[in-house]
């Protein structure tokens, strides 16, 4: 059994974790994957060569290198089926605040909080296909991701064309005070996302290390939106909110592109 450690300069979030492991499910001589996301490093366990294996986690572009490669007798590997569980919870709670934040957002004409849903669907699109399609052939668990990343896409562009809309014409103010109190409900959200992912105690510190960076990406668009939202009121004007709303439309796209690419 061979050991090889790659540094992946671009992995900061589970969402690109399953992203490769859905890029290497397929090669057949891999034992095991080892993810150390605050460090950005990949120990893979495979038998036989590394080269199918390095040229599929270059195909993602995620600033990868190849560390070391040595001899390992280590054959035992966990799989914690606890941890899928909470999973399911953490998609659970990203999906109810895509259609919370959706609906809020449109209602109170916040194109930040609409962005916003859209990033916890992408969250929830994420978890849902490795989640879904386990059990299944790899072409459909590929098949599923490349819908997903369809329909972000399609999803982020309509979101765009109504940001130019509303950027040149003369739409009625967002609601500032729906913008901060959904927002900070979505901040609760993360933070229990982030308590129920700690209570799998049995996975090692880096697990828990990768939800928190995790869910800081979010959180730092939720002090967006609240920022957004303050600025609305003070300035009397709907800039702020568009601003952030094409923001997060941007990073919502950057993270379909990624599964679209997988091949």
């Amino acid at each position: 059994m061979n050991k090889t450690i790659f540094e992946i300069t671009k992995m900061d979030c589970p969402s690109e974790e399953n992203l490769i492991r859905m890029k290497l499910e397929g090669i057949s001589n891999i034992a095991h994957l080892d993810f150390d996301i605050p460090n950005r490093k990949l120990t893979i366990f495979h038998n036989g060569p590394i080269n199918q294996i390095e040229k599929s986690i270059l195909e993602l572009n995620l600033g990868s290198k190849k560390i070391s490669t040595e001899q390992t007798n280590q054959t035992d590997f966990n799989k914690n089926t606890i941890q899928k569980k909470l999973l399911w919870i953490v998609l659970a709670i990203n999906f109810a605040f895509f259609i919370i934040e959706m609906t809020t957002g449109i209602i109170s004409k916040s194109m930040g909080l609409v962005a916003d849903s859209l990033d916890m669907l992408a969250d929830s699109f994420v978890y849902g296909i490795s989640l879904f399609a386990v059990g299944g052939t790899i072409t459909r668990k590929r098949r599923i991701a490349k819908l997903a990343g369809y329909f972000q896409i399609l999803l982020a562009i309509i979101g765009f064309v109504e940001v130019l809309r509303r950027f040149f014409g003369t739409e009625k103010l967002p609601n500032f005070s729906t913008m901060i109190i959904v927002s900070l409900f979505a901040l609760i959200a993360n933070g229990i996302c982030l308590y129920i992912l700690q209570k799998s105690k049995s996975q090692n510190e880096a697990h828990i290390k990768a939800s928190m960076i995790f869910t800081s990406n979010d959180v730092i668009i939720n002090f967006g939106v609240i920022t957004a939202g303050l600025l609305v009121n003070w300035l009397n004007s709907n800039k702020p909110d568009l601003i952030i709303g094409t923001i997060v439309f941007v990073l919502v796209i950057q993270g379909a592109i990624r599964i679209l690419k997988l091949k």
